[in-house]
């Protein structure tokens, strides 16, 4: 008989640090979607992380590293999915309508977004500072949605006459408005919103042949 050794693989300490910052960030978001933007204390999401108050404090130090560290969460995990969908073989149009879609479908069906802009929110009805995040971050999304219509325009899929930053604006704004109107009415049916949304940019963006 062969005898078999099992070796069990530590993790780094990066590697069990980023695991801890991922979790704290998720149990803030949570805390945030069930219970308000006032009760996401560092003891709050350290109790629902599982985590001490004192390690939220050394992770984040304060409230703006505490966004900061949500707004990065939430911008690669739209990455990540972008990728898991294949939008970079599509064409600049059905990226764009799929990276649409997808925000819509992800609204209704999860309280990450919700959470964003319960924060986006409170920042702004605060006058605060912690709006910096959030403009840098619509900033990487303008970005992303115009390349997707400069590659439409590329290909001849997308009108070439839309200016590519204006029709990226437009686009981003319905996705925020749409969010903004879901956080005040959450028994809005938001299927219908999204069928038609995307039936209005097909018809708006695409180029007749």
């Amino acid at each position: 008989m062969i005898n078999r050794s099992v070796t069990r693989v530590r993790r780094t300490q990066a590697e069990r640090r980023e695991d801890s910052e991922r979790g704290l960030v998720r149990a803030a978001i949570s805390v945030t979607a069930e219970e308000g933007v006032s009760a996401a204390t560092f003891e709050a999401i350290g109790q629902r992380g599982g985590y001490s108050r004192s390690l939220v404090t050394r992770r984040f130090g304060s409230k703006q590293g505490l966004i900061d560290a949500v707004v990065s969460y939430l911008h690669d995990r739209r990455a990540e999915l972008a990728a898991e969908h294949g939008f970079d073989r599509m064409s600049g149009l059905e990226a764009l309508l799929a990276d649409t879609d997808l925000y819509l479908r992800s609204l209704s069906e999860k309280g990450e977004l919700k959470a964003y802009f319960m924060m986006l929110s409170a920042a702004v009805a605060d006058a605060s500072s912690l709006r910096t995040a959030f403009a840098t971050a619509h900033e990487q999304v303008r970005t992303r949605l115009r390349h997707y219509v400069q590659r439409g325009q590329a290909e001849g899929c997308i009108r070439p006459d839309l200016d590519a930053d204006a029709a990226a604006l437009m686009v981003g704004s319905l996705q925020l408005g749409l969010s903004m109107q879901l956080l005040v009415d959450p028994t809005m049916n938001l299927d219908p919103i999204r069928k038609t949304s995307l039936a209005t940019l097909r018809l708006s963006f695409e180029a007749r042949r």
